[in-house]
């Protein structure tokens, strides 16, 4: 598990083909690899990647055709710089909210514009995933814990602030950038404990089906 507050920022070393996989060598900035082992999780843009070899100033991880067809990876270039987290301890505080590093889908920087010292961010979230969303709820954007200003008609609004920046990739996004996405593990748990049975059957969770369950405060 992850908190969506990243460390450090790191850059792609190499990326090589392994078998219709990628083996990607990240160097790892200033994150502190002095207690990570082979086998560790480190979410890199995100993506939860366990740790296949210790470089000396990074590491090496593998990554699968699915975690490829899902999450922007595949599209780095040698050079980039990439989101750095460490696998949550769990004797250590919680910041951010709960994060999986397992990519739901990507969406796209449609607007950026400044505002005073922060910048505001338009992004796309894919129509299956907008659900999961919620005004001043969490999403996971390339790894960061975001709060959600605003819901759009595609997506979500985000204020980043100076500190959030200057810290992440983000300083960077410019119209047209992909980024990859993570909803809120607990509205996904929630759909699925709403629907109970109906989810086999591929039912969706919906207005009308809280109101029956007393969440809206209305009744069919």
């Amino acid at each position: 598990m992850f908190t969506g507050i990243i460390e450090a920022v790191g850059r792609i070393a190499a990326i090589a083909d392994a078998g219709g996989d990628k083996r990607l060598t990240i160097d790892a900035g200033d994150l502190d690899l002095s207690a990570v082992k082979l086998g560790d999780s480190i979410a890199t843009n995100g993506v939860c990647l366990t740790v296949t070899s210790l470089t000396g100033s990074g590491f090496t991880a593998d990554v699968s055709r699915e975690t490829l067809s899902l999450a922007t990876l595949g599209a780095l270039k040698t050079g980039a710089p990439v989101n750095l987290e460490r696998a949550m301890r769990a004797d250590s505080r919680f910041d951010g909210h709960i994060v999986s590093g397992h990519i739901d889908g990507t969406g796209e920087v449609v607007a950026r514009h400044e505002d005073a010292r922060s910048i505001r961010l338009s992004v796309t979230v894919p129509e299956p995933l907008r659900k999961y969303t919620a005004h001043k709820g969490s999403i996971c954007i390339d790894g960061v814990s975001l709060t959600i200003n605003a819901l759009s008609e595609d997506g979500v609004e985000l204020n980043i602030v100076p500190h959030t920046a200057a810290e992440t990739i983000i300083t960077h996004y410019q119209p047209g950038t992909r980024v990859n996405l993570e909803v809120d593990v607990i509205a996904r748990y929630l759909e699925r404990l709403l629907q109970g049975e109906k989810s086999q059957s591929g039912s969706r969770l919906s207005e009308a089906f809280l109101a029956e369950h007393g969440f809206t405060g209305r009744k069919r």
